[in-house]
């Protein structure tokens, strides 16, 4: 299936998870039906390689698909998504990890949690891994899981996948925000991993994994932190749109109790309130589109990309998420005490905003740091996330 018509696919799914998004929040993930429908789709396999069955799409594709989906439900789409982008990260490994993962079909479904809070030891073949990970999303749908440990013997962390089966699934998921993802916390006990399952950390920074010439000009080697970056933001732009949507139509519908019969939409704060979300999200979806024309121009060069352009991409992403959450917090405020209503999408896209902006990579005062400190030529740190 091709970019196009995956494209249309995601427009018809729009609806159908918005209608589902109450349902979702329920069962604190996905429902079967939003996965199966997004295989279906095309979706899950956008970003494999066509070698693998997938539609080997570009990023701005991916992330346009990703905004729309995000229309309907946030929290469906950042799991959708990241899952669709796990599948590309797949194949920077060993040929022989990518014949398995991929032997079922063309999306794997494997969740990351890339923290490196596990411990490998090696052995004859490979490792011995035993941690815990925070933050699995999408584990509750998934064939695989891809974790980080760290090889005492090795050059840092190095990022390991496991069958599902290896993996205990901790229900930590209560929360506010985001409760489709279903990010539970998974552990693993001493489980070996063999080697051509494993691949080192450092690799993804300097293009030298040995999945990126297999095949040859894919979009396999771009940059790892700015791919993941970008796709993390991206649903906040589309709650923010989806918002502005529901706001509208419900000024447009309501009577102010103790107003003689003036319709909200009459009312000069409203216009206000409404026009300045409206500013607000555009100047998001422009910060947004620049950033991905930013990663596209990084692809093309090929090799490691420079730390301005990676400090722009990590500073425009949170700087989406920034905005994304001024516009969806001042139309939850203007739109009055039948928003918070559960029934209501104006609150949970309130609540999944609000959600997303606590990611690490999100957090305003660091991002901006970053950014400064890198405009005055200085190196970035690994906890830097470039």
């Amino acid at each position: 299936m091709d970019s196009d018509a995956i494209s249309a696919a995601v427009d018809a799914m729009v609806p159908r998870l918005a209608a589902r998004a109450a349902e979702a929040e329920a069962l604190r993930r996905m429902p079967d039906a939003t996965v199966a429908e997004a295989e279906a789709a095309g979706f899950l396999g956008m970003m494999t390689p066509r070698r693998w069955g997938g539609a080997e799409a570009g990023f701005t594709a991916f992330y346009d698909a990703t905004r729309r989906l995000a229309q309907g439900c946030p929290s469906s789409a950042w799991t959708l998504s990241f899952l669709a982008l796990h599948c590309w990260l797949l194949c920077r490994f060993d040929p022989r990890l990518q014949e398995e993962v991929f032997a079922a079909g063309p999306a794997p479904r494997a969740p990351a949690p890339l923290a490196p809070t596990g411990k490998l030891t090696r052995v004859e073949g490979g490792f011995r891994l035993t941690g815990r990970w925070e933050w699995a999303t999408g584990v509750m749908h998934s064939d695989w899981a891809m974790v980080t440990g760290v090889d005492p013997e090795g050059m840092g962390p190095r990022f390991c996948v496991l069958p599902i089966a290896d993996v205990e699934i901790e229900d930590v998921w209560h929360t506010a925000g985001m409760c489709a993802t279903g990010s539970n916390t998974i552990h693993v006990r001493d489980v070996f991993v063999p080697e051509h399952r494993t691949l080192e950390a450092w690799r993804t920074k300097l293009g030298q994994t040995p999945g990126e010439a297999f095949p040859p000009g894919s979009n396999v080697g771009w940059p790892l932190n700015a791919a993941l970056a970008l796709v993390a933001c991206t649903p906040a732009l589309g709650a923010a749109e989806a918002a502005l949507e529901v706001f509208t139509r419900r000024m447009q519908e309501k009577q102010q109790a103790y107003g003689g019969g003036v319709k909200a939409a009459e009312l000069p704060s409203i216009h206000l309130r409404l026009g300045e979300a409206t500013a607000t999200v555009r100047a998001a979806r422009l910060v947004w589109a620049d950033a991905i024309a930013t990663l596209e121009r990084i692809g093309a060069q090929g090799g490691p990309a420079a730390n301005a352009d990676l400090a722009a991409i990590r500073l425009a992403a949170a700087d989406v998420v920034r905005m994304a959450n001024v516009a969806v917090n001042s139309l939850a405020g203007a739109a009055g005490a039948s928003s918070g209503f559960l029934t209501s999408p104006l609150q949970r896209h309130l609540r999944d905003v609000q959600m997303m902006r606590g990611h690490v990579v999100f957090d305003w005062d660091r991002a901006a740091q970053i950014g400064g400190r890198i405009a005055l030529g200085l190196e970035p740190t690994l906890a830097d996330l470039l």
